[in-house]
């Protein structure tokens, strides 16, 4: 069986200290270091990043045609079609590639990369149609959070009918656009809702996202979608509570100004609070992904209170070097563990 470097250098080192415990024969873990054998490189990993560059390219590409005002005035003269006509060639563009990109995955699923590269296309042009029709409809209203919701549940629908967790995630993205533009509609742009900034709504909403996880889990058919849903729920969650931790519950930058960043020590310390929660969720009931997301936070916002309290007071040189060391002590914490030198005493 052919695996990654690093985890042949694991499995070495766990082999190894078998040995050292008198757990394992030398022909024991002769036999056993025969059954494996590290990868000379990672073509899978290369794939991946190259479709992901492709994909990128190709948006931004897009993107550059479409802000060009010579190129969008020949387009025009050229096509010369209404926005319910481009609405639908581009449904019908997408409808082609979902079947393609979904036929592929049952008739080549080694292909992983490609046929997702596929269906990210067709959830694109699916956008542009949703985008194009509301265009077409609607042209003299400002509630554009409607459309976003209409793309939203097109997203959702297809994602359960084809069993696409790509898709999935361009749902849950959709829900929290239509979420921030639809509460910003409410609030005629007043920056609150319910007495509530954006980050504070996203708190809210990320608890919401994260909470669902688990009614997913107990639904047969949606259960595939658990980890991608609160992965999703985590990351709208922490970042909230970390923009709040920075900006507390203000809704404009010159509120913000006007207070110092030691008054919103509080918000720090309910983001530092809702981290050590989630670690210890993680670590009770063996959830991963609740631990590393409570451990990577943590850090994050203890590194943003230390900048925010000292950058200013402090010489740069000590500052920078009572940093060095912090990281100094994390780098050798984390090569022991990473060493096994735990196993070793």
């Amino acid at each position: 069986m052919k695996i990654d470097q690093e985890k042949s250098d694991f499995l070495d080192d766990m082999i190894r200290h078998w040995q050292e415990q008198n757990l394992l024969t030398e022909e024991d873990a002769a036999r056993l270091k025969t059954s494996y054998e590290a990868k000379t490189f990672d073509w899978r990993r290369l794939a991946q990043y190259s479709f992901w560059i492709a994909m990128a390219c190709g948006v931004i590409a897009l993107g550059s045609l479409l802000v060009d005002n010579k190129v969008l005035a020949y387009l025009e003269r050229l096509l010369d079609a209404s926005d319910l006509l481009i609405s639908i060639l581009s449904a019908a563009a997408a409808t082609l590639l979902y079947y393609f990109g979904f036929k592929r995955k049952r008739t080549q699923p080694l292909r992983v990369f490609s046929n997702e590269a596929l269906i990210f296309t067709a959830v694109m042009l699916t956008a542009n149609a949703v985008a194009y029709l509301g265009k077409s409809l609607g042209k003299d209203s400002d509630h554009f959070s409607t459309l976003i919701l209409v793309s939203a549940l097109v997203y959702g629908v297809l994602a359960v009918t084809f069993k696409s967790r790509l898709i999935w995630i361009f749902t849950l993205i959709s829900i929290g656009a239509w979420f921030g533009t639809e509460t910003g509609y409410l609030s005629r742009d007043n920056m609150y809702f319910l007495g509530m900034n954006y980050p504070l709504r996203f708190t809210v909403f990320g608890l919401f996202v994260t909470a669902c996880s688990f009614l997913l889990k107990r639904n047969a058919r949606l259960a595939m979608f658990f980890q991608v849903n609160y992965v999703s729920g985590m990351v709208y969650l922490f970042v909230s509570m970390w923009l709040l931790s920075v900006f507390g519950n203000f809704g404009s930058l010159e509120q913000w100004y006007s207070v110092s960043q030691l008054s919103l020590f509080y918000w720090g310390l309910i983001s530092a609070a809702a981290c050590v929660i989630s670690i210890f969720i993680g670590l009770k009931y063996r959830d991963e992904i609740a631990r590393e997301f409570g451990i990577t936070f943590l850090f994050i916002n203890l590194y943003t209170r230390y900048f925010e309290y000292f950058w200013d007071s402090w010489h740069k040189a000590l500052f920078f070097a009572v940093l060095a060391g912090s990281f100094w002590l994390i780098g050798r914490r984390a090569e022991k563990i990473w060493n096994l030198e735990f196993l070793k005493k």
